[in-house]
């Protein structure tokens, strides 16, 4: 089965490269969506490796996610795990969600930080965002998850062709959840582990970008 590694990607010249190395030893391709970076992540990832997509204005996570979905899909992925670029996530990680995946136990496959025996070291911001994002997620999208902010997933080709992005910023998180549910898709949650930097935690959403995210998830379920 051939496995594609999606990594969106902003001005991550710093932590590109680590990430498509690690992304390198567990899957078949890695792709990253240049999300119309200013700095050197474009030349950074065509170095190590990776097919790279670009976008000339920057339009957000969730447009480079579908950008990234309909890559890998026409270049003949069975599995895709999306990955973050700033370094959070270890490839050793995304290897349990693809043997998710890959023993038919479930379409899509959630990397949950806050189910890892050390969850409470997320800082405690961010974990109140969590809850309230996962509380906004069952409500838009009727599946409690405990950590519906992950970047680290994998689904199945078979749950890639179901699902119907329309979010084209941060709020794509929680789409996800409103998608699984509308197609009946077999969900499972693994337990990961996060890596918190100084780096990592400055990329993470601001309580503005939260509000915008909810006002923009509200307007999409009304139109």
């Amino acid at each position: 089965m051939k496995v594609v590694v999606i990594i969106p990607a902003y001005n991550e010249e710093k932590t590109i490269a680590n990430v498509i190395g690690d992304a390198q030893g567990i899957s078949d391709e890695v792709i990253v969506i240049n999300d119309a970076s200013f700095d050197r992540t474009k030349t950074i990832a065509k170095h190590f490796g990776a097919t790279v997509y670009s976008h000339m204005i920057n339009l957000g996570l969730g447009a480079a996610l579908i950008t990234g979905f309909k890559a890998a899909i026409q270049r003949g992925a069975d599995v895709v795990v999306t990955m973050d670029a700033d370094g959070q996530h270890r490839a050793r990680d995304a290897q349990k969600l693809i043997k998710e995946i890959v023993a038919g136990r479930a379409d899509v496959a959630i990397g949950s930080r806050l189910l890892y025996k050390n969850g409470d070291s997320m800082p405690f911001v961010r974990r109140v965002y969590n809850y309230i994002a996962n509380g906004i997620t069952y409500i838009v999208g009727g599946v409690w998850t405990t950590d519906s902010q992950s970047g680290l997933r994998a689904f199945s080709r078979y749950a890639l062709e179901k699902i119907q992005l329309k979010s084209q910023r941060m709020e794509v998180s929680t789409e996800f959840f409103r998608e699984i549910k509308r197609n009946n898709l077999r969900l499972v949650e693994v337990p990961i582990r996060a890596i918190y930097t100084t780096y990592s935690l400055s990329k993470g959403q601001s309580f503005i970008t939260g509000i915008k995210t909810l006002f923009r998830l509200i307007l999409n379920r009304l139109i």
